[in-house]
């Protein structure tokens, strides 16, 4: 069978790679069998390409390719090629950032940037392990392999939380996701969303037969009036393990600090928990894990 070739952009902050028990490295024992099985290629920000290179791991691979440190425009040449490819080659698939949410770096333009870009052209920003865990076994999946079965711990949807959660210009698209993948995620033991996005989800799950009086999902305040801080703390305190946030790329947000509040508490816990960023990314993912849960059963 011939697979894709797969591009990700990799970076991680000091935190993250600085002992050889750091999430990099349990990134990277969790998924080199498929990294390596995939020919997917890694362009690694230089510090952490060597920190790879310190710990022996992924020795004599060619999808290992080395970028420039941060400081010399490596993370930068991330941005630019989630944007488009070079030399006739196609852009990157994503981009898998392990952040530190107290490293000063991680608000640098070219951090906020990557994310940007990641999310204008539908394409994934990974920024914790059980995410970078997780992406891979999407690709995994969606190539045709066999589901790696050490990764179905993260995936007990039936012990976890979703959080649903769009800006206004996205709301339509979240209420077409919550339509199409309805049967998958009504397998989350909970679901919570903020105001105005929790009621439109729980009159579709009305509207498709739930009962009238359970709602579907747990409504919250408006993001600019607190929801995503409540949210957050339920990241922070384990009662939250995934976020599924359509943010719009496009417009000035007057409650920024309150999304950068939630991002920040899911990479706080970033063994655990996990964010999809975009309608397309959430799609992809929902495709993969109904593939997955289909070849389960």
């Amino acid at each position: 069978m011939s697979l894709p070739t797969l591009r990700f952009g990799l970076a991680a902050n000091r935190l993250h790679h600085e002992t050889p028990n750091a999430a990099l490295f349990d990134w990277l024992r969790a998924c080199t069998g498929t990294i390596r099985e995939m020919g997917i290629q890694l362009y690694t920000v230089g510090r952490t390409h060597d920190a790879i290179s310190r710990e022996g791991m992924l020795q004599g691979y060619p999808g290992l390719i080395r970028y420039p440190y941060g400081r010399e425009g490596g993370l930068m040449k991330l941005v630019a090629r989630v944007t488009e490819g070079r030399d006739g080659s196609q852009p990157f698939d994503g981009a898998i950032y392990l952040i530190d949410p107290v490293d000063p770096s991680s608000i640098f333009p070219e951090a906020l940037a990557l994310k940007r870009q990641c999310i204008t052209h539908g394409k994934p920003f990974v920024s914790t392990l059980a995410g970078a865990i997780e992406w891979i076994e999407v690709e995994r999946v969606l190539a045709g392999l066999k589901p790696d079965p050490a990764v179905s711990r993260l995936l007990d949807f039936s012990r976890q939380t979703v959080a649903l959660i769009a800006h206004d210009a996205l709301k339509d698209q979240m209420v077409d996701f919550a339509d199409t993948h309805f049967d998958l995620l009504s397998r989350f033991s909970r679901r919570v969303a903020t105001g105005t996005t929790g009621g439109r989800l729980n009159d579709l799950a009305w509207s498709r037969g739930w009962p009238a009086d359970k709602p579907w999902v747990h409504r919250y305040l408006s993001g600019p009036l607190g929801g995503d801080a409540q949210i957050g703390e339920l990241v922070l305190e384990h009662q939250c393990q995934r976020v599924i946030f359509f943010e719009d790329p496009h417009v000035a947000r007057q409650h920024e600090a309150d999304i950068q509040l939630l991002e920040r508490a899911v990479r706080v816990v970033t063994e655990t928990a996990s964010c999809a960023t975009s309608p397309a990314v959430a799609r992809r993912w929902a495709k993969a894990m109904e593939a997955r849960l289909d070849r389960a059963e």
